[in-house]
């Protein structure tokens, strides 16, 4: 005997009394076009993510490699420690907030990003958001792979020698690559399982990372007798006039880290058991987990350059230093779990879920994951990082500046068209109150495309630093560059509102 699942009845979706609203329970939209089993509404009953669970995964991703390098970079860009922690931690109380903003369609909804911008940019028009935030999603992917291939590669070399002298495929030792490729499969064995393997993986990983992260620095404080000259080390541009060209790009680079995160968050937040929780546990997971850990990294360098006579910023190199088995066995599992903790979380589920979107009856999350995978190794992003001018500049500059674009027409749809209202099965159903023009939201691609060219179309490069003409790609544009997420968000906001005055519906009330 066979079962014909029901449309939504006509009453629509039904709200609890925390304001969240979910699909009646046993439907589902029927147009299969838009809509699989990872792209529907969670049921209400099953969000119950904690301020706990999104600490946690905050406090998971924000303790990496790549942010512990953030301070280094800054100060190689001749910032001293302190000018390097106030603009790390000024750039995370301002990504903060369009991450609470976006994030509040999770809750409420049980929506992830690609479906949040079916509402401004169309059901088949937001795949451009969705193509995009996957595309830099893959890119970091395949940076924290190989960052992480490379830490193990570095600590078992200590523990079994030789590696480094192995036979060369590439240009690279054939022990790296094998790191890199078991350490790629085990992060997608982990992701495979689904989001709550991934929540349980955060909740314990979270605290493991911490207290790797203080035994580096009480080994490395014990060995100096205290910490090294660094702490005095004057800046090398001052707070006048050669500060500020630096400071500026240096922060929208900052924001950029986590300007991802500020888009596709409502793909953890739809899992959150209400506002509160995901609102509480972003702010006390982000901006204060992202400041410790940059203060941290200067901690630990100073001592490195007491105790070595040159400041290590690279946490592997400096564990590689001790001859202790165990303690090299102890940085190996914390590299393992720091680098899985953040790259699975920021990097693997939102094209998961994005790709889903392109083509939901095809791509499953785990299709999507999969596909993540091999597209993060293809593209080799990790060229990215071979210079802090490059790798703040240039790759967080310009992903900061059209990320940035997006975020600021979600807003502006989410809270100042919409007032957070949405029509839920509108969401899923061609014609609805989201087809606009062919499923396409011409006025959000004009918001988009006029936000992204002012963001990044003044991007450039000193001589010999870069892709762009020193001059940048367009001359008048230049002075917008060094701005380029304020300005993209700014512009795109604005432009949006401007052109759906007057036109756009609010949905029914839910």
């Amino acid at each position: 005997m066979t079962t014909t699942v029901p449309p939504v009845p006509p009453e629509g979706p039904i709200p609890d009394p925390a304001g969240r609203v979910g699909l009646p329970p046993g439907t589902r939209p029927p147009d299969s076009r838009f809509v699989n089993d990872d792209l529907l509404p969670v049921p209400v009953a099953e969000r119950r993510w904690t301020t706990y669970n999104f600490a946690a995964l905050w406090v998971g991703m924000a303790h990496n490699i790549p942010s512990w390098l953030l301070a280094s970079g800054l100060v190689a860009l001749g910032m001293d420690w302190k000018q390097a922690v106030f603009t790390i931690a000024l750039a995370n109380v301002i990504v903060l907030a369009p991450m609470l903003l976006t994030g509040h369609a999770g809750p409420r909804y049980g929506i992830p990003f690609p479906v949040l911008a079916r509402a401004s940019f169309g059901l088949r028009g937001a795949n451009l958001p969705a193509m995009i935030r996957a595309g830099v999603a893959c890119a970091w992917f395949g940076i924290q792979t190989w960052i992480g291939g490379q830490g193990i590669f570095v600590l078992l070399g200590k523990i079994f020698g030789g590696w480094a002298e192995a036979s060369e495929i590439g240009g690279q030792p054939w022990t790296l690559w094998l790191c890199f490729v078991l350490f790629w499969v085990l992060e997608l064995a982990i992701i495979y399982r689904g989001m709550e393997a991934l929540r349980r993986f955060e909740n314990w990983a979270a605290p493991f990372v911490i207290v790797g992260a203080l035994v580096l620095l009480v080994w490395i404080a014990v060995k100096a007798g205290g910490f090294g000259p660094l702490l005095d080390q004057p800046s090398e541009l001052g707070w006048g006039a050669d500060f500020w060209p630096v400071f500026f790009p240096s922060l929208m680079g900052m924001i950029a880290f986590w300007s991802t995160l500020s888009l596709n968050i409502p793909d953890f937040t739809r899992f959150g058991a209400g506002q509160r929780a995901q609102v509480w546990g972003q702010t006390l997971g982000l901006p204060t987990t992202m400041t410790l850990f940059a203060l941290l990294s200067v901690f630990v360098t100073s001592g490195s350059q007491a105790v070595y006579g040159a400041a290590i910023w690279d946490p592997v190199e400096l564990a590689a230093k001790t001859d202790n088995v165990f303690g090299l066995l102890f940085a190996l599992v914390t590299v393992l779990v720091a680098t899985i903790s953040v790259n699975i979380a920021a990097n693997v589920v939102s094209p998961a879920y994005d790709l889903a979107n392109l083509a939901p009856k095809l791509i499953t999350f785990r299709t999507g994951a999969l596909i993540t995978g091999v597209v993060g190794v293809v593209i080799m992003p990790w060229k990215l990082t071979e210079t802090p001018e490059l790798y703040i500049f240039t790759w967080l500059g310009v992903v900061g500046g059209l990320l940035g674009t997006v975020a600021g027409i979600l807003i502006a749809d989410y809270w100042l068209v919409r007032r957070t209202v949405l029509d839920l099965p509108g969401l899923y159903t061609p014609g609805g109150p989201y087809w606009y023009t062919a499923g396409w939201n011409l006025r959000a691609v004009a918001a988009f495309a006029v936000g992204g060219v002012l963001a990044v179309g003044g991007s450039h490069s000193a001589p010999g630093k870069g892709p762009f003409p020193e001059d940048g790609l367009i001359p008048f544009l230049r002075p917008l560059a060094d701005y380029g997420w304020a300005v993209g968000l700014a512009a795109s906001l604005l432009l949006y509102l401007a052109l759906m005055t007057g036109r756009a519906r609010r949905a029914p009330a839910a």
